[in-house]
């Protein structure tokens, strides 16, 4: 088969009766036989539709012309991917200033496996097994509509929503994926059959020209983008570039956008961020808008392996990732200009030789985080987002890392930022980490303030005392510091709040400042 040739003019007859009369197996599949034409200028979107239900209906993989360059046109149409497929070096130009649907993907990756029909009546945190067995490994959803959680708080305050948890039930009736919380009455099950057999989609370039659609009050998110629910599937060498922003546009919901499903690995792909909009908040005031070239959402066990970006300390770019009602997520490798859980993550939380820019690290939910190996350089070294309450029911662990607050900025570093004065009900009980363990940190802390004492562990929380507050926050019980070198030589000071200070039991394990060397000392 080769690339590049036109289609025959009984192509599309074809295309449209392949299913009621089988055909020869071909090796590949490729778009130019479906009528594609790589030449940049022709809509090749209607064509890669074809060419992948053909692949699909016969178990084919797909590849691309390597020299082409596919034009994604303005039509409401999604290619369904089911099967390998390989882009290589080929280039695809989406232009998104005038198009037929916004909300429409370009591209889905997607099981053939039809969902499974399960009955589950109860559920218990942190449940391992149930009492049925399946034909094959699910993963599956549940949600109550009657219990709210995430209820947020701030300028895009909402009233929460509806209690979730994702997990794979295996066939032997074990559950992995920690079960956040109880169920006495489960409204929604959804399960979907895990495929065995890994799907792969390797390369491509992908070039946006961004939207430019006015400024309404709200979010108005776009999608035309790859959209993953396919369980066990792993995305390599992806590459996508965002051209063309001006100063209107609404936000992206991810153009790697990987939703409900389980095991899925972004590996050595390459996002740009995009620029920060402004909107008017849920209570009219003005608020910057998030748009994401990556998202993830209800997925167990998501993965990012050497993903990178340029420009990670660039202020006029949004955070280039966003998740939410995650389970299990590890970055290794990975340059990024900001890693974030928004609506939680449960059981491991893991970010192992990254380098985190400008927006830094930020966290809600429960479990282990653990960050190793890396740079990081937020305002905070984690920040424990305050509009879902500053919770991590959990410990974290950091080893062998490196700190610049702030990009370097001149500032008053706070190490863990955490902000909850105990009068919001955010749904759940809050927590800062019940033990944090530091073994191996350096800290930048150079540019200061000539009043500067000291970086604090801690920001202030906020009220009198949050932990007798109408909605409590239950703050660190233990902090044990090893070999901590700051730049300034000054010792760390527990936190500006004189109550949080006395609270905390911190450990001093050979930690260095300077000339000076502690060991094993308690501090308050």
């Amino acid at each position: 088969m080769s690339f590049g040739r036109r289609a025959l003019p009984f192509v599309s007859l074809f295309v449209a009766f392949s299913a009621a009369f089988p055909v020869e197996a071909e090796d590949v599949v490729a778009y130019e036989d479906y009528g594609a034409v790589g030449d940049g200028v022709h809509d090749d979107l209607p064509a890669i539709c074809r060419a992948h239900q053909h692949a699909n209906a016969h178990g084919l993989p797909v590849k691309s012309n390597p020299s082409a360059t596919y034009h994604l046109g303005s039509n409401a149409l999604t290619a369904i991917i089911a099967t390998d497929t390989d882009w290589s070096t080929s280039r695809f130009v989406i232009d998104d200033t005038e198009v037929e649907n916004h909300r429409k993907p370009l591209f889905e990756v997607r099981s053939l496996l039809g969902p499974e029909k399960l009955k589950i009546d109860r559920l218990h945190r942190d449940q391992k097994q149930l009492d049925m067995r399946l034909g094959r490994d699910c993963y599956v959803a549940v949600t109550d509509h009657k219990i709210k959680r995430f209820i947020r708080r701030g300028l895009n305050q909402n009233s929460g929503t509806s209690q979730r948890d994702c997990f794979i039930l295996h066939r032997d009736g074990s559950i992995e994926g920690d079960i956040d919380w109880d169920y006495d009455d489960v409204s929604r099950v959804e399960a979907r059959p895990i495929d065995e057999k890994r799907l792969f989609l390797r390369g491509g370039v992908f070039t946006t020209t961004a939207n430019r659609m006015k400024q309404e009050v709200g979010y108005n998110y776009w999608a035309r983008n790859v959209q993953i629910t396919r369980s066990n599937t792993e995305v390599d060498g992806l590459t996508h570039h965002v051209v063309g922003e001006t100063s209107v546009g609404h936000p992206y919901s991810g153009f790697i956008s990987v939703g409900s499903c389980a095991s899925v690995t972004l590996r050595n792909c390459f996002a740009t961020a995009h620029k920060t909009y402004r909107t008017i908040s849920a209570v009219g005031k003005p608020v910057s808008m998030g748009s994401y070239d990556y998202t993830a959402n209800s997925v167990v066990n998501f993965t990012m392996i050497n993903c990178r970006m340029d420009n990670i300390t660039d202020r006029t770019r949004w955070g280039v990732i966003g998740t939410n009602f995650c389970k299990n997520i590890l970055l290794e490798d990975c340059t990024l200009n900001r890693m974030d859980t928004h609506m939680g993550v449960s059981g491991s939380y893991v970010i192992r030789r990254c380098k985190l820019g400008y927006m830094g690290l930020n966290a809600i939910g429960r479990g282990l985080l653990s960050v190793e190996d890396s740079t990081l350089c937020g305002r905070a070294l984690i920040n424990f987002r305050s509009d879902y309450g500053s919770t991590w029911d959990g410990n974290v662990v950091i080893r062998n890392c490196r700190w610049v607050p702030d990009c370097g900025r001149t500032c008053r570093p706070q190490m863990f930022g955490v902000r909850n004065d105990g009068t919001h009900d955010f749904g759940y009980d809050c927590f800062m980490p019940q033990q944090i363990t530091i073994d191996g940190l350096y800290v930048d802390d150079s540019n200061h303030p000539e009043d500067y004492q000291g970086m604090y562990l801690f920001g202030d929380p906020g009220g009198s005392d949050p932990t007798k507050s109408p909605f409590p926050y239950t703050w660190c019980q233990k902090v044990t510091v090893g070999r901590l070198t700051t730049a300034s030589g000054k010792m760390p000071r527990v936190s500006p709040n004189a109550q949080l200070a006395a609270s905390v039991v911190v450990l001093l394990e050979g930690t260095t400042q300077g000339e000076t060397s502690k060991n094993s000392e308690r501090y308050d």
